[in-house]
């Protein structure tokens, strides 16, 4: 199909939000209240896919019944991926739109995606997340060791940085072809948005960063959350390298690599070899200095240390055992 073609039926079809969400009432209040602010001027749809939830979000979108096109699900228990999966079957538009309910949207955010999608149509795509100004110190602490470029997790929002862009499930679009063409999400518990990327160039579907479709992404609000977070994306990526070989890279090596080196480096230190210490102390330094500038925060900055820490070490770990002890 052209490319015009394709911006033909772009300019037509509706798109579908879809959302699961679990046990989090309040985070989708605060989605839905930025989804009504939107300055798009064509309609569009939202899905809340309930996972099962003790806590369930049924009033609090009953509110939001009369400002936005609203359908409200209730499943069982089944994960993330498949409720995204049970969202795109229900949804009655040609292009999904895929949110984690922790996340806030800027008023431009669909007319952002709807503009990019026109000047260079993909059947899938990716956005970055950045901290709100309301978020805690801690949460903006977590978001810069999740996108810094000096951590690990600079890659997924630098354009340049990859060669081709891996969209992560938190704001992630897909069109309706592609959906039925893969299958949407695998089983997979941690890394199924990997999972689908790789299935869909296997397949011959396009992806892009949209760099202006960004979301505020609230993350963990406590480090052990986030060091469980990280464990699990560590855990994944071996599972990856197995299942799609060619895709493995040396770099995914490197926070496992590093925390050996910090271990290493603190038993010199107590031997009375601190040369190598220096190194890591200077490391952490570089992330106190560029995180104070980012943030203009002392504190922010103190705590990105701890939280790049952190993200590190669940990485690494759950990297080695999936890599050495789950075979």
């Amino acid at each position: 199909m052209s490319a015009f073609l394709f911006t033909f039926v772009l300019m037509k079809f509706l798109f579908s939000i879809i959302v699961p969400v679990y046990n989090r009432p309040n985070e989708i209040e605060e989605l839905l209240e930025s989804l009504t602010k939107q300055d798009f001027s064509d309609d569009f749809e939202v899905l809340i896919i309930e996972d099962g939830s003790t806590q369930k979000s049924e009033v609090i979108v009953d509110k939001y019944k009369n400002q936005l096109d609203l359908k409200y699900f209730f499943k069982e228990n089944s994960g993330a991926g498949a409720s995204r999966n049970f969202g795109m079957q229900k949804a009655s538009g040609d292009y999904f739109i895929i949110l984690d309910s922790d996340v806030i949207v800027p008023k431009q955010y669909v007319s952002e995606v709807k503009k990019a999608l026109e000047n260079n149509f993909t059947d899938a795509f990716g956005g970055p997340d950045a901290a709100h100004e309301s978020f805690t110190s801690l949460q903006k602490a977590i978001n810069y060791a999740m996108t810094a470029f000096i951590t690990t997790g600079g890659i997924r929002g630098k354009k340049k940085a990859v060669g081709k862009f891996q969209p992560r499930s938190f704001n992630l679009g897909l069109s309706k072809r592609a959906f039925e063409k893969t299958k949407g999400f695998s089983k997979m518990k941690n890394g199924e948005d990997i999972d689908l990327t790789f299935r869909l160039w296997e397949n011959g579907f396009e992806t892009q960063l949209i760099e202006k479709a960004f979301v505020y992404h609230k993350r963990r609000s406590s480090i052990k959350q986030f060091f469980k977070q990280t464990y699990g994306f560590g855990t994944a990526r071996p599972i990856l390298n197995e299942k799609y070989p060619k895709t493995s890279k040396v770099t995914y090596w490197f926070p496992s690599l590093l925390i050996i080196g910090f271990g290493i480096s603190s038993l010199f230190f107590l031997f009375g070899y601190p040369q190598l210490f220096y190194f890591f102390g200077f490391y952490f330094l570089l992330i106190f200095i560029d995180s104070l500038l980012q943030n203009k925060n002392g504190y922010v900055a103190f705590l990105s240390i701890l939280t790049s820490f952190t993200q590190f070490l669940g990485y690494g770990l759950g990297f080695l055992k999936s890599q050495f002890f789950s075979k």
